[in-house]
């Protein structure tokens, strides 16, 4: 009886130890986790964004709109991307503005027009563990009509 006593005497503080451990493990993938979440989620905001200048570039072309503003222009596009880049990406401190680039084989039917956005996305605190930014981008290609 004595020994299972002092057997548990000598447990004490053990699981407090290993918590001690295991918690910066824990904290690290807790943060990583939804970090990479984020990541994604802006790589679907600059997805959507060129897809967004895409269609407004194609659409404000067609004649046959009311709201025709006839050709595109490079800056209308954008414009329209990098609104919706700064109403819906997810960023810690100062952002990073994606770079929109827009190319045409033409404006007639069935030519094609390219929105392409590049943007760096920086980590909050896996920053801090060495991992920089990673650039993200997005290619929309879409035909006039």
């Amino acid at each position: 009886m004595m020994k299972k006593i002092l057997n548990i005497r000598g447990q004490r503080g053990a699981a407090a130890v290993e918590f001690a451990i295991l918690l910066p493990v824990l904290v690290l993938l807790l943060f990583g986790t939804i970090e990479f979440g984020l990541l994604l989620f802006n790589k679907q905001v600059i997805t959507n964004a060129s897809r967004e200048g895409a269609r407004a570039g194609i659409v404000s072309k067609t004649p046959r709109l009311p709201f025709s503003t006839g050709d595109p222009t490079k800056d209308s596009i954008t414009k329209i991307v990098g609104d919706y880049c700064l109403g819906n990406l997810v960023t810690f401190g100062a952002p990073n503005v994606p770079i929109v680039t827009c190319s045409s084989t033409g404006q007639e039917f069935g030519d094609d027009l390219t929105v392409t956005v590049s943007y760096n996305y920086g980590f909050l605190v896996l920053g801090n563990l060495g991992f920089g930014d990673i650039a993200l981008q997005a290619r929309t290609v879409m035909k006039y009509d």
